[in-house]
């Protein structure tokens, strides 16, 4: 199976391809602002302690997204690809991140409150981490509130393969080394404004998304969301044969996490093309490497359920001179044998509480799905406007 970290030999290789360009590309292209230019430069020398420190100045969840960060920013922004190929960065940042987390010093528990108010952040995923570290660097107390019993949010339902758990909560409990941080689990807020007349001074609602996208059709009842599916996958390690709907990263993840369960056939329904799948190189190569069936221009129409098994009923689609979909008659066939269904179709927020200057929403539910280090960003910028309203408010 792939390996998400690179090995001694892959990261010096990949340190010395660095240019040291001037104009710093891979920095601009970075959600999070995080200079690879420089990290790279002190890892070269051996100098993982301050490759770490200087990662984690922009980006508390360093680790996690040197892991699962697509090819879109910083190493597409790598000149090195106009030589030979991009280095890979996101990897190297992954690499340092482990050595930095392997031989970082625990020192004893400080408590840096300056100026006595408190912020809530509803949700533990890639944006309230953002938005805590924020928040903790000016000097607040932060009480983090989150609906399960565990830290994550969305990051929860990334395969192992991808994205060791441990490294979600180590990367939250460096900020807990703070004084300054609580956690509360199994607590859904629903109403922010409770927590101001608590005594909270700000809100920031980084909440995700909270609907799942339908298909709209017959028996699409039989189907599991894939939450359900990712959270749970051991729940289902009896199924054989597995049927994913959908093209996205999320599909790949769902795909993926049934053959390392178990399944020996596993297939993708996808409406468009292959090369319209929204998907990384690297997400491209797990579907080779578990060898996952791609089945592409097809529609599904109906599922029903025939004694133990599940039957998927698709037709083929083409595009019309519109450029549009449209299904092409006479084409339906069954599809038998399936154990379980899969809907890996994205998902949207909806019926979000008001906002004000001491509440303020941050990553995927304002912004809609977005990467790790996108919602990092949006956390990072949230707590920065919160901070200024709180500013205006209280005259300093």
């Amino acid at each position: 199976m792939n390996e998400p970290y690179l090995n001694a030999a892959q990261f010096k290789a990949e340190c010395e391809k660095c240019l040291q360009c001037t104009t710093k590309p891979c920095e601009k292209a970075c959600p999070a602002s995080v200079s690879p230019h420089d990290f790279i430069a002190a890892a070269k020398k051996g100098d993982f302690k301050t490759a770490g420190e200087l990662i984690l100045r922009q980006n508390p969840l360093a680790e996690t997204c040197g892991l699962i960060c697509p090819d879109k920013f910083c190493k597409k922004a790598c000149l090195r690809a106009h030589l030979d190929c991009a280095i890979s960065i996101p990897k190297l940042q992954a690499y340092i991140m482990k050595k930095y987390r392997e031989t970082e010093e625990k020192p004893a528990k400080i408590s840096v409150i300056k100026n006595k108010q408190k912020i809530a952040i509803i949700g533990s995923g890639p944006a309230g981490i953002g938005a805590a570290s924020v928040f903790l660097k000016a000097g607040f107390a932060v009480e983090a509130f989150e609906k399960s019993s565990e830290l994550g949010g969305a990051l929860k339902m990334i395969p192992d393969s991808r994205l060791p758990k441990d490294v979600i909560k180590n990367e939250w409990a460096r900020l807990a080394n703070n004084n300054a941080l609580t956690f509360h689990f199994n607590q859904e807020v629903i109403e922010p404004k409770i927590l101001l007349k608590q005594g909270f001074s700000g809100v920031i609602v980084a909440i995700g998304e909270n609907q799942f996208r339908k298909l709209g059709i017959e028996g699409e009842n039989l189907a599991l969301n894939y939450d359900e599916y990712l959270l749970n996958t051991p729940k289902y390690a009896d199924a054989e044969n597995v049927a994913i709907v959908g093209g996205g990263a999320v599909a790949v993840d769902c795909a993926v996490s049934a053959r390392e369960n178990g399944a020996k056939h596993t297939e993708m329904f996808v409406r468009r093309r292959l090369s319209d799948m929204r998907i990384t190189q690297a997400e491209r190569y797990l579907l080779l490497e578990n060898q996952i069936d791609i089945t592409t221009m097809s529609r599904i129409t109906r599922i029903e359920k025939k004694g133990d098994k599940l039957t998927v009923y698709c037709c083929k689609t083409c595009f019309n001179t519109e450029g549009k979909l449209e299904d092409i008659p006479n084409t339906e066939i069954a599809r038998t044998g399936f154990d379980y269904i899969v809907l890996a179709l994205g998902s949207y927020r909806e019926n979000l509480p008001d906002q004000s200057e001491k509440i303020v929403f941050a990553g995927d539910c304002v912004n809609g799905s977005s990467t790790a280090v996108e919602a990092v960003a949006s956390g990072k910028e949230k707590a920065g406007k919160l901070l200024e309203n709180l500013k205006l408010q209280n005259h300093f």
